[in-house]
């Protein structure tokens, strides 16, 4: 089926249109010259099947196809209403509703599935919110669904999600869409403040895929909590990091997430060598130079930085206090062969238990432990055999534990025992 072949030719419709409005159905039919009838007759070119069909209908259908079926083509309305989709003429309907300012048409296309992510998005610009919140009145309610029915994931098992503005929250943990990304960004409601639009542009800010465009309009908002989730975007623009520079209160998250070269890690290194400690980013040398620093507390945060060096391990290990051992026992850093040497020492045993590095046969050793911390450490570490999980599940003080490891969750999900976790 060619919508071009049935210009100036008859449609018969039983039922009613879907995607579209019926009187927007008329109005496309008209457009590309097609007649539409609800009654059979020797003209009639193609056979829509459409929604609510009533029992006449249908029993007139069926006759129809058994007495014309080889000659009488028959499609469904949601064939046919994608086939009209792909004709839309999209320059001939945004001038047409910018004109008549129809928000109910603008509305119904909106909310129609079949038109294309382009048309979409050029339509979302043009709806008017009136002040107003993203559920605050019937018709945001409609738009804000309608984005998220359109582009959410698997919206069946989730099929409450469109009514609460927590369904933009998980929208946007799931998408990669960056048109997507930056249409909800530009919202009239985000540019109001309140807790709940307040998550949604922190989690834009923290994306690793949050350009420059939209990291500056962000930071435009002022909103302190997205200011910080700006420092935090490990490829912030080098514009707004020198910005950032400038206000001493966001040293430390910058030296804690920002991409570091030589130049920033000697500045920061002057203003927040802890939380530079954490850097993910520290070069070897960079680690050597905070470990130089003869700074306790930096080392304890280096200690924690799942990034440091074999040579840095050693080093800080060598220094021989307790707190720091501990710390670079807990860190997925330190080397199995470490752990081995550290699981003699009792002391250092929840430590061990808790690191994903541990040998299995240690693990499996340490389950038998009478320590609820190096059992409770057990039951967080991915590591551990989900036999041992299992075991562990059954002692009440560690069943919650358990079901929130995500590798026990993962198996669980995986051999659809069908637990809820």
């Amino acid at each position: 089926m060619n919508l071009q072949n049935l210009q100036n030719k008859i449609i018969l419709l039983f039922g009613k249109s879907r995607a579209f409005s019926m009187d927007e159905f008329a109005s496309q039919m008209k457009f590309h010259k097609v007649s539409v009838v609800s009654s059979y007759s020797d003209d009639v070119a193609l056979v829509v099947e459409g929604k609510m069909m009533t029992p006449y209908e249908q029993n007139a259908s069926s006759a129809l196809y058994d007495e014309h079926g080889s000659a009488l083509e028959f499609v469904s309305i949601d064939v046919f209403e994608r086939e009209v989709a792909r004709y839309i003429d999209a320059n001939t309907l945004l001038m047409s509703l910018k004109l008549s300012r129809n928000k109910e048409r603008l509305k119904s296309f909106l909310q129609n599935s079949m038109i294309e992510d382009a048309l979409f998005f050029k339509l979302l610009k043009m709806y008017a919110w009136g002040g107003e919140d993203f559920f605050e009145n019937d018709d945001n309610r409609d738009v804000s669904a309608a984005i998220i029915l359109r582009f959410y994931k698997d919206i069946e098992r989730n099929h409450n999600v469109q009514y609460a503005t927590s369904g933009f929250i998980h929208l946007l943990a799931q998408t990669d869409n960056q048109e997507l990304i930056r249409a909800i960004l530009e919202l009239e409601p985000l540019q109001k403040i309140n807790s709940a639009n307040t998550k949604i542009k922190t989690l834009i800010a923290m994306r690793h895929d949050c350009d420059e465009a939209m990291q500056t309009a962000l930071y435009g908002s002022g909103d302190a909590s997205v200011l910080e989730a700006l420092c935090k975007n490990e490829n912030l623009s080098k514009t707004l990091l020198e910005k950032f520079l400038k206000e001493p209160e966001f040293a430390p998250l910058l030296a804690r997430y920002a991409k570091l070269d030589d130049a920033l890690f000697e500045k920061l290194l002057a203003v927040a060598p802890l939380h530079l400690a954490q850097n993910e980013t520290l070069t070897p040398q960079m680690q050597e130079r905070l470990v130089a620093l003869d700074a306790g507390d930096v080392h304890f945060s280096l200690a924690s930085n799942e990034k440091i060096t074999l040579a840095v391990v050693k080093k800080l290990l060598s220094f021989g206090s307790f707190e720091l051992q501990e710390r670079l026992y807990k860190n997925s850093a330190t080397p199995s062969e470490i752990l081995q040497e550290a699981y003699k020492e009792s002391t250092y045993h929840a430590a061990v238990a808790s690191n994903p590095n541990t040998p299995q046969e240690i693990l499996e050793a340490l389950s038998s432990s009478s320590d609820i911390e190096v059992l409770r450490a057990l039951a967080q570490n991915k590591s551990t055999p989900v036999e041992l999980l299992y075991q562990l599940q059954l002692d009440s003080r560690l069943a919650r534990t358990v079901k929130e490891n995500p590798a026990f969750g993962r198996y669980i999900q995986q051999e659809n025992i069908g637990w809820i976790v």
